[in-house]
């Protein structure tokens, strides 16, 4: 068990209410390296606050519970200070005696929660991608004392350097690495701090589904090939299927049939969602018809190649990864600037939302697009309602009623 600590000015009760009432918390004994015990004193009971250091220069603080100053401790909500000092050395460094660790920080939540994407076969992305815009500070704090205005600071400054939709997206994975170290850990009282200070932003919620002419995706595609032929074959694969990249990624080399008339891959389905099923999901494909100048490309590339070994590969051989976007994105932005366009607003997804409206204007069924795009009738519906009306219109007027100009033909006499 660990040694107790005297203090004088703090271990009796009677000590301590000689104390005068203040909000700044009186100094108490050090417990171990960089973890010590503070009193509050208030007006009716006082309060035990833990001060342990984040092992970068700078300590936080914690409220743990009530001093027995007036009511008798239960070794809950009021302790004594001696009970205290256990209570505060387990929340600021571990108590091997008692079997305790000591609370996850932020950057520890990550790191489970990376683990546990990659135990569920999901991209571990999103677990990685917060680690680039969190503080160092953030990083080393305790998941346990995090407040909803230090999240909420530290969300707004972000607006400076991304859209509202993106950041929401970056708060979602943050979010869910610390409901995680809240499942695994009951200490972790303070849900709200990060569903108020990581609440979603206002009107972010409509999609930027840009939409290429023709002409600017055949310069799009033409642009990738000039500056990387292994880009551009990926960057034509998106065009053509208008699949996801991270899908197109996963394509094999036994997914291509290269037919004289009717070549086609079995493209890898996204298994967006999650749930038990996405490892079994992301084994599944879907038939996706190519062009027959994209499938000599791609058998051309690939010859010699195991089945088994990817199909599209970077300009050095190697594999794109699960998060093509990580590798490529400067490429990409290049790309877009020398069609003309804002990288800013055009990206690589803008060649699976124009292959989506391509068919739609060409009178494609809603449902064999959803079906070749892998995605749902609903989501098409929701995300491309206006292209929708825009394509069916041709349709709709046929049905409009026609007001024909009277003709000797058409006229009935009313006269009896």
């Amino acid at each position: 068990m660990a040694r107790k600590v005297r203090h004088s000015a703090l271990e009796s009760r009677s000590a301590r209410l000689k104390l005068q009432v203040r909000r700044k918390p009186y100094p108490g004994p050090s417990l171990a390296r960089g973890v010590s015990l503070l009193y509050r004193r208030n007006r009716t009971n006082g309060a035990w606050v833990v001060k342990a250091s984040d092992g970068h220069g700078a300590y936080w603080t914690k409220r743990i519970a009530d001093a027995d100053d007036f009511d008798d401790a239960d070794a809950k909500a009021v302790l004594t200070f001696f009970q205290a000092q256990d209570t505060a050395r387990r929340l600021g460094r571990g108590d091997n005696d008692s079997g305790d660790s000591a609370p996850i920080s932020v950057d520890g939540a990550l790191t489970a929660y990376e683990a546990d994407l990659n135990a569920r076969s999901s991209n571990p992305y999103n677990a990685q991608w917060p680690r680039v815009h969190l503080t160092s500070v953030l990083l080393a704090k305790p998941v346990i004392v995090l407040t909803s205005n230090e999240l909420q600071k530290w969300r707004d400054g972000l607006l400076t350097k991304m859209a509202p939709s993106t950041i929401n997206r970056l708060c979602g994975c943050l979010c869910a690495a610390l409901e995680l170290a809240a499942q695994h850990d009951q200490r972790i009282q303070n849900k709200q701090a990060w569903d108020v200070g990581l609440a979603g932003l206002p009107d972010a919620q409509e999609a930027r589904n840009v939409i290429l002419s023709d002409q600017k995706v055949r310069a799009f595609v033409e642009t990738a090939y000039a500056l990387d032929h292994k880009l551009g074959l990926l960057v034509e694969t998106l065009a053509i299927t208008g699949a996801r990249p991270s899908q197109a990624v996963r394509l094999r080399v036994a997914d291509l049939d290269a037919h004289p008339i009717r070549p086609k891959l079995s493209m890898p389905k996204s298994a967006k969602g999650g749930g038990r099923n996405r490892a079994k999901k992301r084994n599944e494909r879907y038939s996706v018809p190519i062009t027959m100048q994209l499938a000599a490309k791609l058998k051309e590339a690939s010859k010699g190649r195991a089945d088994e070994a990817p199909l599209l590969l970077q300009s050095d051989n190697a594999s794109w990864g699960d998060n093509p976007g990580q590798t490529y994105h400067r490429q990409i932005d290049k790309v877009v600037t020398a069609i003309g366009r804002d990288p800013a607003e055009v990206t690589v997804y803008a060649l699976r939302h124009s292959s989506i409206v391509r068919m739609l204007l060409q009178n494609v069924p809603i449902r064999l697009v959803a079906s070749l795009h892998n995605t749902s009738v609903a989501m098409i519906e929701r995300t491309y309602s206006k292209h929708i009306t825009e394509f069916s219109d041709d349709l709709s007027r046929r049905a409009l009623l026609q007001h024909e100009p009277a003709t000797a033909d058409n006229v009935v006499s009313l006269a009896s």
